[in-house]
């Protein structure tokens, strides 16, 4: 039975399975975290460890986790340092910052002692998306136990014009040297962007009721969002997709997608990585924005069920 504090939890906004709930965790640095899980009240094919994306929460991966528990896998995820109801790591909650990209790993390592003293169903398996997928590839070259992975729109390179690339770098070095490493990224700002940007243009979905669904989160919940990030996390996030791109892949089944017009990740850096990838699999989705776990109901049926057919495929471990 475990001893776990339990965190405030929104299940109306949701939509999950009705088992949610939500815990307090502390990071080795000090930090408080709060971690969720759904757990499949029936047989059980395994846990999903579920890696946000960048401004995303526990709450937003509600429908997702509905969707995987119909296929019989229990659901654990966190809010970040920096997202959601966990700690934020500088005085202005809306920035989303990082000291270091590394910290990141001291997330996961209270997030995989969480679900062990939940005692959630093995196998375990990793979903990392967007900022989470470049968290989850650092875990898994760093040995994290699980027995297949999938990645939607993996941020293992940021999406920049030449001109971006070239100076992208020197400038948040030069902003982190200068003493401007909170300030917000050029373009970024203190406004959430489900709440300050209507569907129509928007970069994230093609699908009306799912960004719907996150604005409404956004009205009801405002605790849970976060805004722009900060000029630190811009140099943090390079400097980490650059280390990783010298990695070699590690030996774990993966399969990976990406929409052909995402605007926020290097789609080439996707495809580089699954090309170099043993037991790897890329797979574009035509038409399809950034959030690929919030799109149209076609695009999510597909790469929930083909998700769940590869964790299947490696249930035995």
């Amino acid at each position: 039975m475990t001893m776990l504090k339990a965190a405030p939890f929104f299940p109306e906004i949701a939509e999950g399975p009705g088992n949610g709930a939500s815990y307090w965790v502390e990071t080795a640095d000090g930090f408080r975290l709060r971690v969720g899980s759904w757990r499949v009240p029936g047989p059980e094919k395994g846990t999903i460890l579920l890696f946000p994306g960048r401004t995303e929460y526990i709450e937003m991966h509600g429908r997702t986790a509905k969707a995987f528990a119909n296929f019989g896998f229990s659901t654990i995820i966190i809010d970040w340092r920096g997202h959601g109801l966990s700690d934020r790591v500088i005085a202005d909650p809306n920035t989303l910052h990082v000291d270091r990209f590394s910290d990141y790993q001291l997330d996961v390592a209270a997030m995989i002692a969480t679900a062990s003293e939940l005692e959630m169903p093995k196998p375990w398996f990793l979903l990392g998306n967007s900022m989470g997928g470049c968290i989850g590839l650092r875990a898994l070259l760093n040995g994290m136990p699980v027995s297949a992975c999938a990645f939607t729109a993996p941020m293992w390179g940021l999406k920049m014009s030449k001109v971006q690339r070239l100076i992208a770098r020197p400038v948040s070095w030069a902003a982190q040297a200068f003493g401007r490493g909170e300030s917000y990224i050029p373009g970024h700002n203190g406004e959430n962007y489900a709440l300050s940007n209507p569907f129509e243009g928007n970069r994230i979905t093609n699908d009306p009721d799912q960004y719907g669904y996150w604005v409404r989160q956004a009205r009801l919940q405002p605790c849970l969002q976060t805004a722009g990030s900060s000029m630190r996390w811009l140099h943090q996030s390079l400097s980490e997709c650059g280390r990783l791109t010298k990695a070699r892949s590690p030996n774990v089944p993966c399969v990976a997608f990406c929409g052909d017009h995402d605007g926020l990740v290097d789609i080439n850096a996707i495809r580089d990585r699954l090309n170099d990838w043993p037991d790897g699999r890329f797979e574009m989705i035509s038409g399809a924005k950034h959030a690929l776990l919030l799109e149209t109901p076609r695009v999510r049926q597909r790469i929930i069920s083909e998700i769940a057919a590869h964790f299947e495929g490696f249930g035995d471990g």
